[in-house]
């Protein structure tokens, strides 16, 4: 029982697994096998990434909930409740977990207690996850900035204007006294973090927002709307070699960066190994689907990915052999996190899964607790509503719109009965 314990660490957990984005989980183990342990059920699709701390596992759902779920046990601990989807992925760090939400603010909330802290208001939602690095949290807004603020008290320090709203899905990565960003401009930004100046800037191209940046030994590796996965200098911005991924799309996944190689997933549903130092394409592996798929995860020389043919893929790092793969209920867009041997990772047929090792007793699909934290926004709750079934912005409009020409046709047919 000792082996599915995952270790308790005051360490920082956030979305790609550190500030830098690298998506590396050291320490995480290997994923012996796609045994499920347990799941744990909420009301709406889990397209946030969990971050696993002090053996507990945070995520949002769609349902507009954050969860602290027991790590071991898939029990729920608590649930604070916010007035949006929660597609922003948790960051840990000194017992408090940092959550954005579609309703324009920025949580700070207790992580063993579930209590409100503060909370930061922006003037649009909040899709990015956030980063914390020396006390600050850097999130970004679809309000077109890029914000700066005091993780302890929620005080803003500095915001920078990053170009045009749809940047909003690019999260901050740091490293070295920078913050590094994706502009909706297709330009790839690198700030001062104290004084939130600008440095350089690089364009990417493309048609949309590129995705997270992430920054290993001096070099910043984002993946552009444009089939292109670009290495740039850190220092200077300077391009130092791009990967074409053999489309003109991008799935806009962040690349993952360990041991000298590179891994990144193409709108042509490969993930590919690519050298770091030249950009040489090593292997590529089929998953089934490129765009919405999850950004991969890498840990003791596997890879774990979640793909939109419904499976969590684990891929041998060095070979890139399929070891085994897990099937949900719906697409899996949710990054996955590991630790001490275990995957843990959402799904959008609405389930947390915990993946490897022993299996449990029975399979956890609790919808309640005892113990719940809510919110106090006041948000109407026929707009809740169509949160909860927003799985791309897009199944939203076309529900709605359906409901009205349906309600419209009714009605005129009535009356046209009447008269």
């Amino acid at each position: 029982m000792l082996a599915l314990t995952p270790s308790a660490t005051a360490a920082d957990s956030m979305f790609r697994a550190n500030a830098e984005h690298t998506g590396v989980f050291d320490g995480g183990g290997i994923v012996q096998n796609n045994t499920e342990l347990w799941r744990f059920k909420t009301s709406g699709a889990v397209s946030s990434s969990p971050a696993v701390s002090n053996s507990t596992v945070y995520v949002g759902s769609h349902d507009t909930y954050l969860y602290a779920i027991d790590a071991v046990t898939g029990k729920e601990k608590w649930r604070f409740r916010t007035n949006g989807i929660v597609s922003s992925s948790p960051a840990v760090s000194n017992s408090i977990v940092y959550v954005g939400s579609r309703d324009n603010y920025l949580y700070a909330v207790d992580a063993v207690t579930g209590k409100e802290k503060w909370r930061f208001k922006t003037e649009g939602a909040v899709y990015s996850s956030p980063s914390v690095s020396k006390g600050i949290v850097y999130v970004v807004s679809m309000d077109g900035f890029l914000y700066s603020i005091d993780a302890e008290t929620g005080k803003e320090k500095w915001r920078f204007d990053k170009g045009n709203y749809v940047s909003s899905q690019s999260s901050p990565a740091v490293s070295n006294g920078v913050v590094y960003i994706g502009g909706g401009d297709k330009n790839l930004y690198a700030i001062e973090e104290m004084t939130g100046t600008e440095k350089w800037r690089f364009d990417i191209g493309g048609i949309y927002w590129p995705s997270s940046p992430a920054v290993s030994n001096g070099v910043v590796y984002i993946e552009g709307y444009n089939g292109y996965l670009y290495a740039i200098d850190a220092l200077t911005g300077t391009e130092k070699w791009r990967f074409n991924e053999g489309s003109y799309y991008s799935s806009r996944a962040s690349p993952a960066v360990s041991n000298g190689v590179l891994y990144v997933v193409g709108w042509d549903k490969n993930i590919y190994a690519i050298d770091m130092v030249t950009g040489t394409g090593m292997w590529r592996f089929d998953i089934g689907g490129g765009y919405k798929a999850s950004s991969p995860a890498v840990s003791d020389g596997f890879i774990y990915i979640g793909s939109p043919d419904k499976n969590l893929y684990a891929i041998d790092a060095v070979t890139g052999k399929e070891k085994w793969r897990f099937k949900t209920g719906d697409s899996v867009s949710s990054s996955p996190a590991v630790s001490n041997g275990i995957v843990y990772f959402g799904s959008n047929d609405g389930y947390l899964y915990a993946v490897g090792g022993v299996p449990t007793s029975q399979v956890n699909t609790q919808t309640t607790s005892p113990t719940q934290t809510v919110a106090t926004n006041t948000t109407a709750n026929w707009v809740e509503f169509f949160q909860i079934w927003d799985r791309n912005n897009l199944t939203s409009v076309v529900l709605l719109v359906f409901v009205l020409l349906f309600g419209a046709l009714v009605y005129d047919t009535y009356y046209k009965k009447k008269k």
